[in-house]
């Protein structure tokens, strides 16, 4: 996460700083073999992170909650909006784990929801968020966009061009773009590089294809 000038997933030509960045972090990267949550691995991208803040880098941070619970997968067995709904709090259980393990390596950070829970943490406003990013504090987004049927892959997308992010990078399970899963379809080789419309013709699924429209 340290090598900024790896291609990212989009620019921004309503950027506010070229150091303002949004990072989408699949719950699939924070899981143990063992538990939903391994936090060595929380841990260690959180010192990666306050390390970026130290250099002057405004990051926000788009948290997904696949590793406790993905709503969609559950469509069949729940009401989808209840089950969307099920997904928005798992990712606040893991931003609040990725706000525990900022504190711990000194760094400022503050989780903001877009499902209001006051005692949990602050609701999420534009302004608010872009109020923190610009006093270089790490802004944690959590519940998504706190509607059904979007995905938090949209929800970066989103909240990256609200807030004037420069550059929206994607963390997940897999290191890159690939036309098929690559943890189930060994020996593919990634894209060195792919245009918006041919990600979306191919039905690619690196990236939810609602939020690669969005970036486009």
């Amino acid at each position: 996460m340290n090598q900024l000038d790896h291609p990212n997933i989009y620019s921004n030509p309503n950027k506010k700083s070229e150091r303002r960045l949004l990072l989408k972090l699949s719950g699939e990267a924070l899981a143990g073999l063992d538990a939903p949550l391994d936090f060595e691995k929380v841990d260690a991208i959180a010192k990666e992170l306050a390390t970026l803040q130290k250099d002057g880098y405004q990051i926000g941070i788009m948290i997904g909650g696949g590793n406790i619970y993905r709503g969609r997968d559950s469509v069949q067995q729940q009401n989808r909006t209840d089950a969307d709904h099920m997904g928005m709090l798992a990712t606040t259980i893991n931003a609040l784990a990725m706000q525990n393990s900022l504190r711990n390596e000194g760094a400022e950070v503050q989780v903001l929801s877009a499902i209001a829970m006051e005692q949990v943490c602050d609701t999420f406003t534009e302004r608010k968020a872009s109020e923190l990013l610009e006093e270089g504090v790490i802004t944690v987004f959590a519940a998504g966009i706190g509607r059904p049927y979007f995905s938090t892959d949209t929800a970066a997308a989103l909240r990256a061009l609200e807030v004037g992010a420069a550059a929206l990078y994607c963390a997940k399970n897999v290191d890159g773009i690939y036309e098929e899963d690559p943890n189930k379809v060994p020996g593919l080789r990634p894209y060195d590089q792919i245009s918006y419309d041919e990600f979306i013709q191919k039905g690619l699924q690196a990236m939810d294809q609602t939020a690669v429209a969005l970036c486009r």
